[in-house]
């Protein structure tokens, strides 16, 4: 059978895929570590990481040896029955990160459902709210996934535009500002307030120092819950094991996905304490796939590696080297650099008609894959198992690609 050109795969997605995403013209093939290849055998830099879900870089073969070793076992009981490997697996990954109880799912927005769930829940058993009256805060510019009730918080017309009627009980204030979390907090319906400790899909939007913390206490003061949607920030990738870490704040309802499983198979989790996850009852929420088997043991697997490479401590010390270096770049083009740990982006300035759109396409040529988000910003993520020395390779293509537009 003759070899397909790029073309031609990306023909055929088109064709019989649905057109809900827009990728860079690039068809990957293989990868290891922070590189990929695309069908004709060209080498990448992975600036993207799969949105942050690989933190430990492509195939990593503790990961992979996980999952084949327990594929070879058994894959899937269902939550029917107990499972050899769940309970190793919730045992881990509380003790890891500091709760008593993990309810396992699969996806970031399946985690976020879940949270949001078990916050109303709480807020009626717990709080006393009325039945139907529970009210949850988020943020604008927020992205926790694409399912209905999640859009229902979105202020992106492309997420929520076309897909209504939404889903009530949600109440959006601006990002970093406390004053307004302040605000709406007074009512005495509010059961939580979900944040995303740096806005990953809205361009890196790191809000100010104490913020964080600030909200926390301000949730303490009026007995609501503090949720920290920490799929994309978790799990190493901005310098530390969380983002929330960085200002000392142990969230009420915790949420990770991507990274957990290295980007080797699906899943996510919620973390909660008794007093919290226990409000859930048998038959009231679930998964057919969640806890399965393989993601226990992959996850497990996954989160070893953070500890095992100190992958917290090489992104806060690369994020710094790349800051400093994007930084000295003098380009028209680049308006803001920001960013914490290997979580960082660009802000655009469009020059004769380029745009950020136009900077990913020419570092794809030269050796790098990045995706523009919102049309002007440039999010830069590498697998956080990146050196130094293949970083500032790295930088070196990006500070080339900008030379070619000046």
């Amino acid at each position: 059978m003759a070899k397909m050109t790029a073309q031609e795969y990306m023909d055929r997605e088109s064709k019989y895929g649905a057109h809900n995403y827009h990728p860079l013209p690039v068809v990957l093939d293989k990868g290891k570590g922070p590189l990929v290849w695309d069908t004709d055998g060209k080498q990448y830099f992975d600036f993207l990481s799969a949105y942050s879900a690989v933190n430990q870089g492509h195939c990593h073969p503790k990961i992979v040896g996980a999952m084949v070793e327990q594929a070879q076992k058994i894959t899937l009981t269902s939550r029917a029955f107990y499972n050899s490997c769940l309970g190793e697996f919730e045992e881990y990954v509380t003790k890891y990160f500091g709760y008593d109880k993990v309810l396992p799912m699969n996806t970031g927005a399946e985690a976020d459902e879940t949270a949001l769930k078990l916050c109303r829940k709480w807020g009626y058993m717990k709080k006393g709210i009325a039945e139907n009256q529970a009210k949850i805060i988020c943020c604008n510019e927020n992205f926790h996934g694409r399912t209905i009730s999640i859009i229902s918080m979105s202020t992106d017309p492309d997420s929520y535009g076309g897909f209504g009627p939404f889903t009530p009980g949600f109440v959006k204030i601006p990002y970093n500002d406390l004053a307004a979390l302040e605000n709406e907090l007074k009512d005495p319906n509010v059961a939580g307030f979900l944040v995303e400790p740096i806005q990953g899909e809205a361009g890196v939007f790191v809000p100010d120092e104490g913020y964080l913390k600030k909200a926390y206490d301000l949730c303490k003061k009026h007995n609501v819950l503090f949720i920290a949607d920490e799929v994309q920030t978790g799990i190493a990738r901005t310098g530390k094991l969380l983002a929330c870490d960085h200002e000392g704040v142990h969230p009420d309802i915790l949420i990770l996905g991507k990274a957990i499983s290295g980007g080797v198979f699906p899943v996510s989790c919620v973390l909660a304490n008794d007093d919290i996850m226990l409000c859930i009852k048998p038959g009231e929420h679930g998964s057919t796939f969640g806890g399965n088997p393989i993601a226990a043991k992959v996850a497990i697997a996954a989160l070893d590696v953070i500890k095992d490479e100190k992958l917290a401590d090489n992104a806060e010390r690369l994020g710094k080297i790349f800051r400093d270096e994007i930084r000295s770049i003098e380009s028209e083009m680049i308006e803001l650099v920001r960013g914490k740990g290997l979580l960082n982006a660009v802000v655009i300035k469009p020059k004769n008609g380029k745009t950020a759109w136009d900077v990913c396409v020419a570092m794809k040529e030269n050796g790098l894959l990045a995706k523009p988000t919102h049309g002007h910003i440039i999010r830069f993520a590498p697998p956080l198992v990146i050196t130094e020395k293949q970083l500032r390779e790295a930088i070196q293509i990006i500070k080339k690609t900008f030379k070619q537009f000046e």
